[in-house]
């Protein structure tokens, strides 16, 4: 039995721990020593805690040899106990040896049947990728054939406007209505073949580098060549005609062979240009001889009166509700860049910023040209797409503004400046302008800031440039007279004046009143 704990004076059991040693923490299943000794280094110092855990450590070891000692004898006649424990042990290791020969057959027989699945889904999905392949290799051909067949057909079928007869009526002209139904039956052909060429490229796309393709690319290269031939007959025949319906259908055939550049190019040349050039000269020796000006305003009228009358169907039919031809721009691509190329040709020099006043009267309706275009944009994207194409951009990089500024910084800075560093001459009040201003270095200063903000000179994308040439012409207008005033003052006629000082010091005193009466309402 265990002694019983020792007493303190009040009868109370003496702990044989300090409080902050707990030795139930080692029991838990969590304990982490670390953090045991991190929680208690902050109020227990390093040496008590080892101090505590080597006493601890001794009265286990102690326990642990007193528990021994107890049950020795127990311990030592164990082996007595155990007779017959090899023969019953012996008994058991026969099945049990059976039992793993068995185990280890079923393991070899498992693991050679999980192989033969292997190999065989293995075989199988090969099998399943070649035949794949071949339904691709199958598809292919039938499309190519399908496609050439049709594109045959093409001149044989009604549907040829340039071969086929068109019945005439019994007044002995040509009927109309046939030649629509001619049209339309060919472009919804059209349509259907470049419905099939859309899927020939995707299966071509999924079986590239095989020689059966390759063997095959002769042949998709003629009726591809082929389809955009009739296509684009059909397509101008309709443009010519203003067929609603046959122009759709070939726009949608374009947008299926994903070719929308050569549709947009086709309006450009067949519709757009010969309006163009009938507005805007295209000889550059006519433009040179005088024979037309720079001026594009009237140009710029005449085009939204062709765009209103002439291309508003096609970007109508272009812009239409679920339609998928929404990936045409025939605004940027085609009317904005052939009214650029016929500027560029009949008028080069309505860009060129030499001439101030007429390059920004031309920049001006320019940009409301713009504005115009982009009134038949359907959707805020509509805008955004057409800003960033590229003949837009083109467009806009050929008005040079920047130049424009600087010219004119130099006409309005070096007017003052110029005013500012001739003789001073003080003038009574302005009559022509209602300005009571004394100084016509004054006139000239206010002459000069309401030409910053005129809309003759004034460009809104440059605002702040002319904001910043305003304060700049005020500050050097307060330096000339702030420097005159000073020199008076102190009647320095050294040869080191400076030079806005010089006014001030040749002037008569009655002159300089005007100064000085400006000097005090300033």
């Amino acid at each position: 039995m265990a002694p019983p704990p020792a007493m303190d004076l009040f009868g109370e059991p003496i702990e044989a721990h300090p409080p902050w040693f707990k030795p139930d923490a080692f029991l838990r299943a969590g304990f982490d020593a670390d953090a045991y000794v991190a929680e208690l280094r902050s109020y227990v110092p390093l040496d008590s805690l080892a101090a505590e855990l080597r006493a601890h450590l001794a009265a286990l070891r102690a326990e642990l040899v007193g528990l021994i000692n107890r049950d020795y004898a127990d311990f030592v006649g164990l082996s007595a106990h155990l007779k017959g424990v090899d023969a019953a042990a012996a008994r058991m290791r026969a099945p049990l040896a059976d039992l793993r020969d068995k185990v280890a057959a079923f393991r070899a027989g498992a693991s050679a049947a999980l192989a033969a699945l292997r190999e065989g889904l293995q075989q199988r999905a090969a099998a399943t990728a070649a035949r794949e392949l071949l339904e691709l290799l199958l598809d292919t051909s039938h499309v190519v054939s399908k496609v050439e067949k049709l594109i045959k057909e093409l001149p044989t079928a009604p549907s040829d406007s340039s071969n086929a007869e068109i019945p005439i009526n019994d007044t002995g002209t040509p009927n109309g209505k046939a030649g629509t139904g001619v049209r339309e039956t060919q472009s919804i052909l059209l349509e259907r073949i470049a419905s099939e060429m859309n899927r020939l490229k995707f299966y071509i796309s999924h079986a590239e580098n095989l020689p059966f393709i390759e063997n095959m690319e002769k042949r998709i290269q003629g009726a591809t060549k082929l389809l955009d031939g009739s296509l684009e007959r059909c397509f101008v025949d309709g443009l010519e005609h203003r067929d609603a319906k046959v122009i759709y259908n070939c726009l949608r055939a374009y947008a299926a062979i994903d070719n929308t550049s050569s549709a947009e190019e086709l309006f450009r040349t067949t519709v757009v240009s010969p309006l163009i050039q009938k507005i805007v000269p295209q000889n550059y020796a006519r433009a040179v001889a005088g024979a037309s000006s720079d001026e594009l305003e009237e140009d710029y009228q005449q085009i939204k009166a062709c765009v209103e009358k002439d291309c508003k169907f096609i970007l109508e039919i272009s812009s239409s509700e679920n339609s998928g031809l929404h990936v045409f721009d025939f605004l940027g691509n085609s009317i904005l860049k052939e009214v650029l190329s016929a500027i560029q040709k009949g008028k080069p020099g309505a860009f060129s910023p030499g001439k101030p006043k007429e390059f920004l009267r031309n920049y001006k309706v320019s940009l409301g040209f713009l504005d115009f275009l982009e009134g038949y944009c359907f959707s805020k994207s509509a805008v955004t797409k057409l800003r960033y194409e590229p003949a837009y951009t083109d467009f806009m990089r050929q008005w040079n503004v920047g130049v424009y500024f600087s010219l004119r910084f130099q006409e309005i800075a070096g007017g003052l400046d110029s005013t500012l560093t001739n003789t001073f001459s003080p003038t009574g009040l302005n009559e022509a302008q209602q300005k009571p201003l004394l100084l016509k270095q004054s006139i000239k200063l206010l002459e000069s800031l309401d030409s910053c903000w005129s809309d003759e000179v004034l460009v809104f994308s440059h605002c702040d440039k002319f904001l910043r040439l305003s304060l700049q012409l005020i500050s050097r207008y307060t330096t000339w007279l702030s420097c005159g005033l000073s020199a008076r003052k102190a009647s320095d006629r050294s040869p080191n004046s400076p030079a806005d000082a010089e006014w001030a010091l040749s002037i008569p005193i009655e002159d300089f009143i005007y100064v000085s009466y400006i000097c005090n309402n300033v």
